[in-house]
């Protein structure tokens, strides 16, 4: 069963910048894709950004493209999202998640394994 860990969420004013950071463990994630989502109250579950299982394929969210980045450390079992440029409609909980296939993805329902999310807060 993979547990997955996000951290480094937080407030930030518009224009700044935040790395969040994604932990796996209790099984390997290396050879599947992997997101990241985000919500806020009220709203469905938003997919933000998605990497395939060797991390050479990404896919962005039209809002978040050209300012934000994906990336993964298979060795490590981490997966990252920089976000630059933040802008106040960017504030929400940010989830990562994990497929069991290697090709990545924006369908929520496709993706097995959650983590409980980090809250980032844009400030205008």
């Amino acid at each position: 069963q993979v547990q997955l860990v996000e951290s480094g969420g937080g407030l930030v004013q518009a224009g700044g910048s935040l790395r969040l950071s994604c932990a796996a463990s209790g099984g390997t994630v290396s050879g599947f894709a992997m997101g990241w989502f985000r919500q806020t109250p009220g709203r469905e579950r938003e997919w933000v950004a998605a990497i395939n299982w060797s991390g050479i394929t990404t896919h962005y969210s039209d809002s978040v493209k050209g300012r934000f980045t994906i990336t993964r450390d298979n060795a490590k079992s981490m997966l990252y999202l920089e976000m630059n440029s933040l802008k106040p409609e960017d504030t929400a909980l940010y989830y990562c998640a994990s497929r069991q296939d290697a090709i990545a993805t924006k369908t929520l329902s496709l993706y097995k394994y959650w983590g409980q999310g980090t809250q980032v807060t844009v400030s205008s």
